[in-house]
């Protein structure tokens, strides 16, 4: 019940054996097993969890309140007085992880056209938490793909990946999940399903094995075409942008990146690319920060005791700018810095991307 999930196990493995596909199926077995209500079936899961998180236009009209607490400073004052110590551990940690939510902005279109010659077409996967509060990064990603000659399909009817069900025990609603993203993706029509968030990325690729049933051939050519956006970007032949951007930066390895999907070297080396950019590696990068999907919700001090070590290594690069490709591990880390008062930004290597690609530099 206590394991992360994160499967460094599987980078450690001298056989290569993929521990995550042995994890999951334990876990709903487990679920389906038991004649207790179990650890899911609680009020946080059924309403939180698995009742708004996987639809981001629930989890939107709820940030509203949220924005107006943010543009009072309550949210400040919230965190300085201490009463969310005193909140249960779940609902605390919820409301201290919000981040400083961007200007909201408008969905992006069903089609954006490559700039200069057309080297590819791929649609790009959005999600569900990521959408409703990095969709900031879903631009970003969008116009890093069109610098680099890419044509970006955006499908209106996709739906969440199905991780945070599946992660937790809860096989059937992924399932319906995952096949309502293979409807609604014409895979035929792409060359890559794109994808900036690594736990997204790590489900989808998984597709074509979490169900043995006669969707799984259409699933298997779904997952066949996923791929992280760092990852294409670096096979297809990355085209460096030329704003500089003059900052100290580090890059976390997100578990599901680097572990589940073995992409390591793809984002440094589209970083290093960044006229400016002095990218410094983070000791204990592999590590996870704490974030873990909904590890971080469910089993809060474990996470955090991981989010410090995280933190404590962060501060020893001397870093201003911390760089990871995830939505769960920049709220994690934004998080910690923020209840210890660190200065330093974190954003998604996209982000940095887009702002070099349009001569913008980072703010303090």
């Amino acid at each position: 019940d206590l394991c992360l999930d994160c499967r460094a196990c599987e980078t450690a493995c001298p056989s290569g054996v993929q521990y995550g596909r042995l994890i999951e199926p334990f876990r709903i077995a487990m679920a389906a097993g038991s004649d207790s209500p179990g650890k899911t079936n609680d009020w946080f899961h059924r309403f939180i969890l698995f009742g708004l998180f996987p639809f981001p236009k629930r989890l939107r009209k709820m940030l509203v309140p949220a924005r107006l607490a943010q543009k009072l400073r309550l949210d400040r004052l919230f965190l300085k007085s201490g009463v969310w110590k005193w909140l249960p551990a779940r609902i605390a940690r919820l409301l201290v992880m919000l981040p400083p939510l961007k200007k909201s902005l408008p969905a992006l279109p069903p089609l954006l056209p490559a700039k200069g010659e057309q080297r590819a077409r791929v649609a790009l996967f959005t999600g569900c938490v990521a959408d409703a509060m990095f969709r900031h990064t879903h631009w970003a990603t969008a116009r890093v793909l069109q610098e680099n000659g890419c044509e970006v399909v955006v499908p209106d009817s996709q739906a969440c990946c199905g991780a945070i069900h599946f992660h937790s025990g809860s096989s059937e609603p992924a399932r319906e999940l995952a096949d309502s993203n293979v409807e609604a993706f014409d895979i035929d029509s792409v060359d890559a399903v794109i994808v900036n968030v690594a736990g997204c990325g790590a489900m989808l690729k998984d597709y074509g094995h979490h169900w043995q049933d006669e969707g799984q051939e259409a699933r298997q050519r779904f997952a066949d075409k996923v791929k992280d956006v760092s990852q294409f970007l670096h096979e297809l032949g990355f085209i460096a942008p030329t704003g500089s951007i003059p900052v100290r930066a580090t890059y976390h390895d997100a578990c599901h990146l680097v572990h589940a999907q073995q992409v390591r070297e793809q984002p440094r080396q589209l970083l290093d690319q960044v006229p400016g950019l002095e990218l410094v590696e983070l000791p204990e990068s592999e590590i996870c920060c704490g974030a873990a999907g909904t590890y971080n919700l469910t089993e809060t001090e474990m996470a955090s005791r991981l989010s410090q070590r995280k933190l404590k290594n962060i501060l020893a690069t001397n870093a201003d700018l911390v760089l990871t490709g995830n939505a769960g591990c920049l709220l994690q880390i934004a998080t910690e810095a923020r209840l210890q008062g660190k200065g330093f930004a974190v954003m998604h290597p996209m982000d940095l991307l887009d702002m070099s690609y349009r001569g913008e530099t980072l703010k303090p």
